[in-house]
């Protein structure tokens, strides 16, 4: 009888205890292998989403990859997951992948973009709105079109326009650099009151700092609505499987255009910091940080929103 009533006296004193944290990821979660491409956009949401992992114990590495060796990583296991998967730009990376398994789309992360040709305002306002209207300013184009990192399947929708001949411009070129080497061009061109025919995409703050003019007619290569997009979260075969709790925190994440924009000014205009700006929009905006968290856990099993607020200072 005795042995019964301490038995339950234990059992009664352990009720009395806080629940126990639900058990912990394996070690070999604990690095988050990403990518980016060297856009600002992926840059701020790469740092939005590291700063959280940090606060939950896992230790963010990121890669500057190009886009086709970005899948391929993701394809060989040598990426875990990847914030910049642009729709339907990037689908002939995608598909083929998710076919055979080897790739996962999470789930979208940002909407209500658009990723087409754009001119400056001054350029549409001497006419040139349109695709079609671009051959017959040729030489005041010098037959040019500026596009980000080679590779990049925006920079080879152009291509394609090229080798078709489509509009008229089987004679012009397309000069390959980086977003930032693309917009050191448009700003000379700008102050010159050149003209110049460039990718252009939101969120960035290009739309804010230029007056710009996205072209139509674009529809064949850059998809309608003036190249109306979506980026989608991806990664690779089993992790959510093997490190569920990042796996839930992927599904989860998401950003909006002007959370984007002001963190990606504030690093190309202010030289700040990606990190530094990516927490002022984390401090900002809890209620989004806290639907990112909903059924997740530190990696050692604790209590995620703690420990993110925590880390935050809210």
């Amino acid at each position: 009888m005795k042995h019964v009533l301490g038995c339950l006296a234990i059992a009664a004193s352990a009720a009395l205890l806080p629940a126990v944290a639900t058990a912990a990821e394996p070690a070999s979660c604990k690095t988050i292998r990403m990518s980016d491409p060297g856009w600002t956009d992926i840059t701020s949401t790469n740092a939005m989403f590291g700063i959280v992992a940090d606060a939950l114990g896992y230790k963010q590495k990121v890669d500057s990859l190009a886009v086709p060796i970005t899948f391929q990583a993701l394809k060989n296991g040598q990426l875990d997951a990847f914030l910049g998967n642009w729709m339907p730009a990037q689908a002939h990376f995608v598909e083929p992948l998710e076919k055979t398994g080897d790739l996962v789309s999470v789930h979208t992360n940002l909407q209500g973009i658009r990723f087409t040709l754009a001119v400056p305002a001054y350029v549409a306002d001497a006419g040139v709105k349109n695709f079609a209207d671009l051959a017959k300013n040729a030489d005041k184009f010098e037959k040019t079109f500026y596009g980000i990192e080679p590779g990049a399947p925006a920079n080879q929708h152009i291509q394609e326009m090229i080798t078709a001949k489509e509009f008229g411009l089987g004679d012009w070129k397309l000069v390959e650099s980086s977003e930032q080497g693309m917009l050191s061009q448009v700003e000379r061109a700008e102050r010159a009151k050149k003209w110049i025919v460039f990718l252009a995409w939101e969120p960035h703050p290009m739309n804010t700092k230029y007056k710009l003019t996205y072209l139509a007619g674009g529809d064949k290569y850059f998809g309608p609505n003036f190249g109306a997009a979506m980026v989608n979260t991806v990664e690779r075969k089993n992790y959510e499987k093997e490190c569920p709790n990042v796996g839930k925190l992927l599904s989860q994440v998401t950003f909006n255009v002007d959370m984007e924009n002001t963190i990606m000014s504030q690093i190309l205009d202010d030289n700040a910091d990606p990190k530094k700006a990516a927490m002022k929009q984390l401090k900002a905006n809890p209620k989004l940080v806290d639907s990112w968290l909903e059924g997740v856990t530190t990696m050692d099993g604790g209590d995620a929103k703690a420990a993110v607020h925590k880390a935050l200072g809210l």
